[in-house]
């Protein structure tokens, strides 16, 4: 599809938050050397049909920045119809700001409503055929191949325990062949079910297929124990998922890679500077693969 703008694999974008559009619009435009940022992304229901001052401002850095979308509504897991009218307007919102990535939760949203939570689905085979079709579904919607984001969860679904023995990697790996979709990894997901549920974040990441991964999501949580962790988005990204994001460039090579900051919003130099950490990621990473390859 021409026109669309897909950030560069060496990419470090900040979410598209109202809190912070001042210093988003004062900041330079992305083809400036000394740019804080190479993309922006939003979540398409918190901005389809805003006007006024707000409408204003995600025109004007839609214009100066490549614009990504990752959804909240869709509920790929659910059983209600998908909303097709809704996804047109998505279409609509995604053609007129030409972006080229729009992702999505694996999980599930909605149950006669929204429930304001992305709830797990159960790791099984009928659960892997359903949430496929859906995806397929909403792909020939809005004309473009989607990325499902692997998900946070705190207890597996008891359909899953009950009815199949796939964990959540078999699982996410079937849904990605079934679909034929592409991935968005969340590294710090990652790490938090890592540690939730008790296998090795770096395992689980080498068994996923690494021509999937579209882009990266990276972003803070809360310890609340040792055995606990909770994704808030509200937090300074840690050191173990610092590390767990270089393990995934350097077995997968960069992509865009997007910081998440959804409240308890710090100086807008302190996030500039969390961007600065994943563009030496990803220059160490670039480093690293080329003295690879000049060895051999």
């Amino acid at each position: 599809m021409s026109g669309l703008r897909t950030p560069l694999p060496n990419a470090a974008g900040l979410g598209l938050r109202r809190a912070l559009l001042g210093p988003l619009r004062g900041a330079p435009s992305h083809d400036t050397p000394t740019r804080d940022f190479d993309f922006l992304e939003c979540a398409p229901e918190n901005w389809i049909g805003v006007g006024g001052a707000i409408g204003e401002a995600l025109d004007d850095l839609s214009a100066r920045h490549p614009l990504t979308c990752h959804g909240l509504s869709l509920s790929l897991g659910g059983f209600a119809p998908l909303d097709e009218t809704f996804l047109a307007r998505v279409r609509r919102f995604l053609d007129r700001h030409r972006v080229a990535l729009y992702s999505e939760h694996l999980s599930y949203s909605a149950d006669d409503g929204q429930l304001y939570d992305l709830l797990p689905i159960p790791f099984t085979e009928d659960a892997v055929r359903h949430v496929a079709a859906r995806i397929r579904q909403t792909q020939d919607i809005v004309g473009r191949r989607i990325a499902v984001e692997n998900v946070s969860y705190y207890a597996v679904h008891p359909l899953g325990d009950a009815a199949s023995p796939m964990s959540e990697l078999e699982f996410t790996n079937a849904v990605l062949a079934e679909a034929d979709c592409d991935l968005l990894l969340d590294v710090n997901n990652v790490y938090v079910n890592s540690i939730n549920h008790g296998y090795d974040a770096a395992a689980f990441m080498a068994g996923l297929p690494g021509e999937r991964v579209a882009s990266y999501h990276v972003a803070g949580h809360f310890d609340e124990a040792d055995d606990l962790k909770i994704d808030t988005h509200g937090a300074p990204v840690k050191d173990a998922v610092w590390d767990l994001l270089a393990a995934a460039y350097d077995r997968f090579g960069t992509r865009p890679t997007l910081l998440e900051r959804d409240f308890n919003f710090p100086p807008y130099a302190d996030l500039v500077a969390e961007l600065q950490t994943v563009r030496r990621l990803q220059a160490e990473a670039k480093s690293t693969q080329t003295a690879t390859h000049a060895a051999r």
